[in-house]
């Protein structure tokens, strides 16, 4: 019974919990019992709130007894990614530099989960400073991969993907600069959210690159996707960039068949480094999209090594400014591999800055009409490759790995330049690891992807696979 509750989604858990089948504090109880014994596995876990989560769960029973509703999320626990503040708990981002940090301020993500009665149950291992597509954290371990302990799990919001991947969280709040949803939920066999650029608030948030930076979900699964954003998103007094865009209720437009939508699947760069098993489950899944009443067309994208250098000097030159003093000051406590990540951004003028936020729109634009064209989303892998080892990207020559990293975030950095929304699927297993294909579609326009993600994973079961590492 235990594991059946453990393996809830979060729309299933809000549900149960509603309907008086479980308590929020036996729920909560749960995911803090395999958080405190598989998460030191799988080194996912920062810090925990055990009794103030607890607290949080009995309120929620509380209100739940007296027919109340504290709303979408009453009594739903969940654990984030470690670079959302809550003010008076400590957070230190992945780094021994802040390892100390005390913020004043909570988080707007934070706080509309809250309002929305989740439970937070405290905070989980990531990259340091978000700075890793594969999880790399040289100071606190690397978290892995509940799939196999030697591969990467992903990153930068590693413990999240392994968090949600093993079932010790109902969901985990993520951020994407460059992949960084999409990398541990592709590797890890879960579903993750990229929502368009400031479609969520990122008040309270730690940031790499400000103009890059997304907030989004990583759960079980589309449909749990369509809750969770519909709660986060709006615009925020507080992050005066957050869109102004209305919110619709992303699960009401999960429901209808997939008739007359059109995918677009293009070929030349997205094709480049395919492994061939990778390429066999993107073929399988268009095949399923097809089955269930959607058109494929083939598409060419544009110019992306143009679009891949001017989303490189956005990133770097964004994130070494605010790490200007730091690195002056600090520079030893930075891993080699962090630091060489950062420097490039010394390099840049500003003419060169200027340049690459100017075209931004422009090359959005660009991208749409000639990936997209008259389509619904454009379909991508994730990632082009099997899974990496941990060695294989944290040993040896620099050269080597940066250029094992480039391949990984292959088909997922640009798409933070151009703004857009991505939905990455689990789809598969190539060499007992997990594949995943992304959605990615227009500005704003998360409804159809989470309606094709949610189409696809009612008909395909790689969504509910459960890892070995999930077991104590």
């Amino acid at each position: 019974m235990t594991d059946q509750l453990a393996n809830l989604g979060v729309c299933e858990a809000a549900s149960a919990i509603a309907r008086g089948e479980v308590s929020s504090e036996k729920l909560t109880q749960i995911a803090l019992d395999r958080l405190q014994k598989i998460g030191p596995q799988l080194n996912c876990v920062s810090s925990l709130q055990a009794e103030a989560a607890l607290q949080s769960a009995r309120r929620a029973d509380a209100l739940q007894s007296q027919g109340k509703s504290l709303g979408l999320l009453h009594g739903v626990p969940m654990a984030h990614k470690e670079l959302f503040y809550r003010r008076g708990r400590k957070t230190n981002d992945g780094s021994i530099i802040t390892k100390d940090f005390i913020p004043d301020v909570t988080s707007t993500a934070l706080s509309r989960l809250d309002e929305a009665g989740a439970i937070d149950l405290g905070l989980l291992h990531m990259a340091e400073f978000a700075m890793s597509p594969t999880g790399f954290n040289l100071h606190y371990g690397h978290v892995r991969n509940p799939w196999n302990t030697d591969d990467c799990p992903g990153g930068s919001s590693s413990g999240s993907g392994a968090a949600v991947a093993a079932r010790l969280t109902y969901a985990s709040m993520g951020t994407d600069t460059g992949g960084s949803i999409r990398h541990p939920s592709a590797m890890c066999g879960v579903t993750g959210l990229k929502p368009s650029w400031s479609r969520v608030s990122s008040f309270g948030v730690m940031p790499l690159s400000k103009s890059l930076d997304c907030v989004g979900p990583l759960a079980r699964s589309a449909r749990d996707c369509a809750r969770l954003l519909k709660v986060m998103a709006g615009h925020d007094g507080l992050d005066p960039v957050s869109s102004q865009h209305a919110v619709p209720d992303y699960e009401a437009q999960l429901e209808g068949d997939l008739r007359g939508m059109k995918i677009a699947v293009p070929s030349g760069y997205y094709r480049e480094h395919l492994d061939a098993g990778v390429a066999t489950a993107i073929e399988e899944a268009e095949r399923v999209f097809t089955d269930l009443g959607a058109a494929i067309i083939r598409t060419e994208p544009p110019d992306m090594a143009a679009i891949n250098r001017l989303m490189s000097i956005v990133l770097t030159v964004e994130a070494a400014s605010l790490h200007k003093h730091w690195i002056e000051t600090r520079r030893q406590d930075y891993a080699e591999q962090v630091l060489a990540r950062f420097m490039p951004g010394f390099d840049f003028t500003g003419i060169d800055y200027y340049e690459a936020i100017s075209a931004r729109t422009e090359w959005a634009h660009k991208w749409v009409s000639m990936t997209m064209r008259d389509a619904d989303c454009a379909l991508l892998p994730t990632i082009p490759v099997p899974v990496p080892s941990i060695a294989e990207t944290t040993e040896g020559d620099w050269g080597v790995i940066s250029k094992k990293i480039a391949i990984i975030t292959h088909c997922n950095r640009a798409i933070n330049y151009l703004g857009l929304p991505s939905l990455s699927v689990p789809a598969g297993f190539v060499n007992s690891m997990p594949v995943a294909f992304q959605l990615v579609g227009r500005a704003f326009d998360e409804g159809k992807l989470l309606k094709l993600g949610h189409a696809f994973q009612t008909v395909t079961p790689w969504h509910q696979a459960l890892p070995p590492s999930s077991m104590p």
